[in-house]
């Protein structure tokens, strides 16, 4: 192995020791599907220090998988945030008209966590500003 090799081997080593527990599980998801593997196995060190790394009680944080997406201003253009809530949710002209006259109001409650980055980002583009919990 040449010096260059070992150099940037060793960089990547000391990167991943600083990872929490959560994000080496991550990182190695994300190693399985890129490059086809299954089940790889963390080295007995690796796993030691994940665990020291761990919440107290053993207990880990669970990640959210859905997402309340709640519209609280509509900006500049209030008809364009009307017709952006009716195509988001199949409201009636009326009824998006409330909801967006009655801020803030949820637009889309138990979202997955692309569905609510798009509607975040199709929002912004009119100005309108929303929260996702």
């Amino acid at each position: 192995m040449e010096k260059a090799e070992k150099k940037v081997m060793d960089e990547i080593v000391e990167k991943i020791e600083k990872l929490s527990a959560l994000e080496l599980s991550e990182l190695a998801k994300k190693l399985e599907e890129k490059f086809g593997v299954e089940g790889m196995m963390a080295p007995v060190g690796a796993v030691g220090a994940a665990a020291a790394q761990a919440p107290a009680g053993g207990e880990q944080k669970e990640e959210k998988t859905t997402f309340d997406v709640i519209l609280k201003t509509f900006g500049t253009n209030k008809i364009q945030a009307i017709k952006e809530v009716r195509a988001l949710t199949n409201l009636g002209l009326k009824e998006a008209k409330e909801l967006v006259e009655s801020l803030p109001k949820p637009i889309k409650e138990k979202a997955t966590k692309e569905e609510a980055d798009d509607i975040q980002k199709k929002m912004a583009t009119i100005g309108a500003e929303v929260e996702v919990k």
